[in-house]
C-alpha cells in the first residue's frame, strides 16, 4: 500500500517544494490558475513578482506556482555589471 499510493505522492510534494525553492528572476512560471508570466523580482521566500503583460505585474505565493515552462539566465550581480562596462 505504502509503495502504490504514498510513496509517489510524498515524491510529488518533494520535487514540486524542489521547483518552488529555485525558481528566479527571468523564469516563465506558470500558475496553478493558468497565468504564464515572466518573474521580474523575488520578493521573499513566500511571495514572487511575475509579469504577465507589458506593464501588467502580479504578485503570487510560491506554492501556487504549479510550474516553470523556462528557465531564465541567472541576473548578473551589479559589482559584475559594472566591470563589464568600465572594461569596455
Amino acid at each position: 500500500m505504502y509503495f502504490l499510493i504514498l510513496r509517489p505522492q510524498q515524491k510529488k510534494v518533494k520535487d514540486h517544494a524542489e521547483l518552488v525553492k529555485n525558481i528566479r528572476r527571468g523564469d516563465t512560471v506558470v500558475t496553478s490558475g493558468g497565468l504564464v508570466g515572466k518573474v521580474t523580482k523575488v520578493v521573499d521566500d513566500d511571495q514572487i513578482e511575475f509579469e504577465i503583460s507589458d506593464g501588467v505585474r502580479v504578485r503570487q505565493m510560491r506554492q501556487m506556482i504549479s510550474g516553470v515552462r523556462a528557465k531564465g539566465e541567472p541576473a548578473k550581480e551589479k559589482s559584475e555589471a559594472k566591470d563589464e562596462t568600465s572594461a569596455s
